[in-house]
């Protein structure tokens, strides 16, 4: 009661000034800020309460909870397989005594893994955690250098790979054999010389979990695992992510209303944050089934929803669109799907999805894997990621600052402090690092982990962390996410959002995706426009169309210059749109094979983008 007696007080002062004010703005909400508040504060002191114990209660020990309960009660379908909280129990023991005795693994050693979306992914992840040993997430798209880099990052000595991958495996095995890094091939037969398969030692390993004293001295701060940020530049960073973050961010799921009884569906990779910790880890915290699938495919979308029983879908990025983008089916409402939880869903994709699949609950809510707060859209607001809930600022401050998209930098006052932005203006996310939203930041990149620090930013000696955002907030305290901050650029002394002029373009006839990014011209301040776009099955490219479309819906600052067609819009392995490659090859014929139109206001259409033109361009004599 103790520590519970200071956010009651303060809880109080903030009603007895905000009460007045409900009137005029929050009487809407203010009653379903005030129970979200209840609901988050509840969680967040469980979560507290767990890890604070001697020894602390972790995500596994609570998942060991579950398997005395319900030792029968399935956590895991995949494919025809079907894993009892039991089964994963014991083959995680299994799984930790093969690895001491094959890898020798300590206490503390960081072990890679290098897996698909596979049973193994969960009790390798078990095993780990009962050896005491933190595991890096090694995304599966990796190659050659960022696969090397993002094992030293972790400094992680041992890499457990499948035999899926053996290509990336042996392409690296020289370098990482000269670094002293051992690697086990989590299967039967080893395909690559030289490389241990560990399968039949987990099966003729015990069943009895290990000695606990392998986890002793396991706090809240203790790390438990790296994920790496997918980011579409650069090479890859792990994220710290301790045991307190763990449970922290599994509880998001019970947040959002997940039970014991639901069956959730994740397509989503188990190298990231929403897959394994959201929902898997949601599973484990709550003790409900998990239905993994290898990869997303939008025309097993349903029937998988169906065949399961699922209850609770994960989305992120444009997965939901490519449901939408689906041949509409008589059965399309036939599912007993009640709770959608995920990132990244667009307002005209989240009417449409409503409209089509029914009355789904979305949950939206927005949060960087390395970052130390976010929000839930827990209001049902289409296209918004969540609420400025005034009770949870208390303890979770954050702000929009003003931003300068040209110098790439927070605009500042005279006194060197940053500029709060006003309802309705676009701002960086920023939020204030303190003990109760700590930032870890980044293992082996201390100079990368500095850089998401932002200094002084509404007093002197403040920290904050800089999302890299850019949001914006309502008259309502509704938040929108509106673009990165390398992805909006500037063009005719106006910034350029992609993911608004994205939005608009994904409303013309023909056009099934798009892209929007900047292109620099030889001497023209900042970028403009162009859009990499895939068409609709069996349409034609309508430039005259495409022409008039803009003209009415987009400034023309932000109508696109250029527009390339493509079969297929590369994303990242959490379905984000890549840009990077894009904006290199920029609008030159002469290293692209795809058709490119240019915008010509004479003709009022966009037309086939000629090498004369380019030149033209390119020389000034064509101006944009």
């Amino acid at each position: 009661m103790a520590v519970l007696l200071p956010a009651v007080v303060a809880l109080l002062a903030v009603l007895l000034v905000l009460l007045p004010l409900a009137a005029a703005r929050l009487v809407p909400f203010l009653w379903q800020d005030l129970a979200f508040f209840g609901t988050m504060a509840r969680a967040s002191l469980r979560c507290r309460r767990r890890v604070a114990t001697r020894p602390a209660t972790t995500l596994l020990d609570v998942f060991r909870q579950h398997v005395r309960q319900r030792p029968r009660h399935p956590l895991l379908l995949f494919q025809d397989q079907v894993l009892t909280f039991e089964d994963v129990e014991r083959r995680s023991n299994r799984a930790a005594w093969a690895l001491q005795r094959r890898a020798g693994l300590r206490r503390g050693q960081t072990v890679a893994v290098f897996l698909p979306n596979e049973p193994a992914y969960l009790w390798t992840w078990l095993a780990l955690a009962k050896l005491g040993c933190p595991m890096a997430c090694l995304n599966c798209n990796v190659r050659g250098r960022a696969l090397r880099h993002a094992l030293e990052a972790a400094e992680a000595t041992v890499m457990l790979a499948s035999p899926e991958l053996r290509e990336a495996v042996e392409e690296v095995l020289p370098e990482l054999r000269q670094a002293g890094t051992a690697v086990f091939y989590l299967s039967a037969a080893s395909p690559t010389a030289g490389v241990e398969a560990l399968l039949p030692h987990i099966e003729s390993a015990p069943e009895e979990p290990p000695p606990a004293g392998h986890r002793a001295g396991v706090s809240a701060d203790s790390k438990a695992m790296f994920i790496y940020t997918s980011g579409t530049t650069g090479l890859p960073k792990a994220a710290v992510i301790t045991e307190l973050k763990m449970m922290m961010v599994a509880s998001l799921a019970r947040i959002c209303g997940l039970r014991p009884d639901d069956v959730v569906y994740t397509t989503l990779p188990l190298y990231h944050s929403a897959g394994l910790l959201v929902g898997l880890g949601g599973c484990l915290d709550v003790g409900a089934t998990c239905v993994l699938r290898s990869k997303f495919s939008a025309s097993q979308f349903w029937p998988d929803c169906r065949r399961y029983n699922v209850s609770v879908i994960q989305y992120v990025g444009e997965l939901m669109r490519y449901l939408c983008n689906t041949p509409k089916r008589p059965d399309d409402r036939e599912h007993s799907v009640r709770m959608a939880l995920g990132n990244g869903m667009r307002a005209e994709v989240w009417r449409e999805f409503l409209r089509r699949f029914g009355p789904v609950a979305i949950w939206e809510f927005y949060g960087a894997t390395e970052g130390n707060a976010g929000f839930i859209n827990y209001t049902g607001k289409v296209g918004a990621v969540g609420r400025a809930n005034p009770f949870i600022k208390l303890f979770a401050p954050f702000e929009l600052i003003r931003y300068n998209v040209e110098q790439d930098e927070p605009e500042r006052d005279h006194r060197g402090l940053c500029i709060p932005t006003k309802p309705g203006e676009t701002g960086l996310l920023v939020i204030k690092i303190t003990k109760s939203a700590p930032f870890h930041g980044y293992a082996g990149d201390a100079q990368k982990t500095q850089k998401k620090i932002l200094r002084d930013v509404l007093a002197k000696g403040d920290a904050f962390f800089n999302s890299g955002d850019l949001l914006m907030m309502d008259t309502e305290g509704f938040v929108y996410f509106q673009d990165r901050v390398g992805d909006t650029f500037r063009w005719k002394g106006e910034n350029v959002a992609t993911t608004e002029v994205e939005a608009t373009l994904a409303l013309v006839s023909f056009i099934q995706e798009v892209n929007v990014y900047g292109v620099t011209l030889a001497g023209c301040e900042g970028r403009c426009g162009m859009a990499a776009v895939r068409l609709k099955d069996g349409a034609a490219f309508d430039g005259d169309e495409l022409f008039a479309f803009t003209q009415d819906t987009l400034p023309a600052y932000a109508a696109p210059r250029f527009v390339r067609i493509q079969d297929a819009l590369q994303v990242t392995g959490t379905f984000k749109q890549c840009k990077t490659h894009l904006v290199q090859e920029g609008f030159d014929p002469t290293i692209i094979g795809d058709r490119l139109f240019l915008r010509d206001a004479v003709r009022r259409s966009y037309v086939p983008l000629s090498h004369a033109a380019f030149h033209d361009i390119q020389q000034g004599r064509l101006l944009l």
